[in-house]
């Protein structure tokens, strides 16, 4: 079942959001996502997931290219390393400004994507990255990315049982249904 955090719907039963994404998820090179930590517990393929729906219901809502934010979720960061035992190479950058050249570059070798596609790919980390992002789905997917890994980390903790985070679940919820619905 494919679910993203502080979700009980089975994303591959979506079909508005399935379809934008059906010919990718099951894809080896996107499932080799599942075998790099990423966030307190998540798996850089669960949070690639994560910032696709989200990012696709946002772009949705806002009448954007609800389609290419789905799609540039699950590539946004395609690399196939321990970002905690990476050494940049020469031009590279830290890894914060140098893993979306190289999700890019993947994603563009991997994969047929779009103009649009590509500046959010590029530019989710902004505004880290030194390029102003050229479209409004991608100032939505760094706003995305940002709440998705915050969410991540409270859901690894809301694990542990704690109030204190339950009521964190509380607010997280509360705003992404604000985010989504309103």
């Amino acid at each position: 079942m494919l679910k993203a955090v502080f979700s009980n719907k089975d994303l591959s039963l979506f079909d508005e959001y399935f379809d934008c994404v059906k010919d990718l998820v099951n894809d080896r090179n996107i499932l080799r996502l599942c075998e790099f930590s990423h966030h307190s517990g998540t798996t850089r393929f669960q949070h690639s997931l994560n910032v696709s729906y989200y990012n696709f219901l946002l772009c949705r809502r806002l009448h954007l290219d609800a389609r290419a934010g789905a799609r540039a979720g699950l590539f946004h960061d395609l690399f196939f390393y321990d970002r905690r035992e990476h050494e940049p190479v020469k031009g590279e950058g830290w890894h914060g400004v140098g893993h979306p050249k190289i999700a890019l570059s993947n994603a563009g070798e991997m994969f047929s994507i779009s103009e649009l596609e590509g500046d959010m790919i590029l530019n989710h980390m902004w505004p880290l990255s030194p390029r102003l992002p050229k479209h409004r789905e991608t100032f939505v997917i760094t706003l995305v990315d940002k709440f998705c890994a915050v969410a991540e980390v409270m859901s690894h903790f809301l694990s542990v049982g704690t109030a204190r985070f339950r009521l964190a679940e509380v607010f997280a919820l509360t705003l992404l249904v604000r985010m989504t619905l309103h």
